[in-house]
């Protein structure tokens, strides 16, 4: 930034406020001068000694403060510091104006109740405190400027691309609840006021195992080291094409062994929709197995910890440590590929396994049935084909 000379001949006027775009600091008088940030914000800022030491105020964005108002914001703040009182203090005190790290926790509380998964409320506050709180958490929030964040959101991308583009989200959503207390006027996370560089997108696609390397991969996990809890759930979460969380809290109240049917109720579902899966023959072994791991927590699958679910890092970490690069996730796809390859099933029942709302609202509307019976049947060929090795499968000509 450009720092032009602090005690300029001439006083700053209305008209050159208003145009100012250069990135650099102007001084005016009584330690009064204009902060025009990277992304074109206009700031007004005092630096003034406070009993004995030298500090600095926001006396807010040049778009809402004109330079007759800041000029006199100034003069007062030197005179209480003059007479041994602390204007930064008062400022605080009669606009009851919080620190960012204050502010972000108060629009936590509020937020909460929004997210359903649990895991966004945990991340929203544990990603700004590892990231942003060290650089402007004991700032008051209306001072935090649009180059402030800037700076964070480039860092983070360096090591972490995803984080750093969640973590504007967040921000923003916390200025957001900043202007409606009256905090601030603008927000400061706002795309437009950042002018981040273009970032690439991820294709967003889990890496999935190819559909005839799934015995070999299921053998290799019953073979493992690992936690008997961890291993029947990992084969039973690829058998059954479930998602993680479904199958590491799964609970017995929810499994009628008898009729073969494992019912998840909707508020363990992504879609919010009951889902009901057939368990057939492996499965239902797997699950006699289970049986004798119960810990009375009702869980099928009890993690180390009594009446604790095992970790979604747990699984994922097995499958890697095995040699296996891929995420458990893509289990659904290893399987949607070999029902689209090596069946005849239709799309909408390969779609209903995976708990898909297939078709558009009309079509959903009439076609009310989940096609259990016929899924029943595509499972279990799909049981019988990762039960058989596939890697020896070549034919040799000549």
């Amino acid at each position: 930034m450009t720092t032009l000379n602090r005690r300029p001949q001439k006083a700053l006027t209305a008209q050159f406020v208003k145009n100012a775009s250069t990135p650099g600091k102007y001084f005016d008088g009584h330690g009064l001068y204009l902060r025009v940030d990277d992304g074109g914000g206009r700031y007004w800022v005092q630096r003034i000694v406070i009993r004995g030491k030298r500090r600095e105020i926001g006396l807010g964005p040049a778009s809402l403060v004109s330079l007759a108002e800041a000029r006199s914001s100034a003069i007062e703040n030197r005179r209480a510091a003059r007479a041994g009182g602390d204007p930064i203090a008062n400022k605080r005190q009669a606009k009851d104006i919080l620190t960012f790290k204050a502010a972000a926790e108060k629009a936590h509380v509020e937020l909460s109740p929004t997210w359903k998964n649990p895991k966004d409320r945990a991340a929203f506050l544990s990603s700004l405190e590892k990231h942003v709180f060290r650089d402007f958490g004991y700032t008051l929030i209306s001072d935090v400027t649009s180059a402030d964040i800037r700076k964070v959101i480039l860092n983070v991308r360096k090591t972490a691309p995803e984080v750093a583009r969640k973590l504007t989200f967040r921000l923003s959503a916390v200025f957001k609840w900043a202007i409606a207390e009256g905090m601030r006027a603008d927000n400061p996370a706002l795309a437009a006021a950042l002018a981040l560089p273009r970032q690439e997108k991820s294709a967003g696609q889990r890496k999935a195992l190819p559909y005839d390397e799934v015995h070999d991969c299921i053998e290799t996990i019953s073979k493992s080291g690992a936690g008997a809890s961890t291993k029947l759930a990992l084969e039973l979460l690829i058998l059954t094409a479930c998602r993680s969380g479904e199958v590491r809290g799964a609970r017995w109240e929810e499994l009628d062994l008898a009729a073969k049917v494992w019912t998840i109720p909707a508020d363990r579902m992504k879609m919010k929709k009951l889902h009901r899966v057939p368990l057939g023959k492996r499965v239902l072994a797997i699950l006699d197995e289970a049986m004798k791991l119960d810990d009375e927590s009702g869980l099928v699958f009890p993690g180390t910890k009594r009446g604790k679910q095992l970790s979604d890092m747990t699984l994922s970490k097995l499958v890697k440590e095995l040699g296996y690069a891929v995420d458990v996730h893509g289990f659904r796809t290893s399987f949607r590929t070999w029902a689209q390859e090596r069946t005849n099933f239709p799309r909408e029942i390969a779609e209903a396994a995976l708990a898909h709302m297939a078709g558009d609202a009309v079509e959903r509307a009439y076609a009310r049935s989940d096609v259990f019976q016929k899924r029943r049947k595509m499972m279990d060929a799909w049981a019988a084909y990762v039960a058989e090795s596939h890697k020896d499968n070549v034919v040799r000509i000549g």
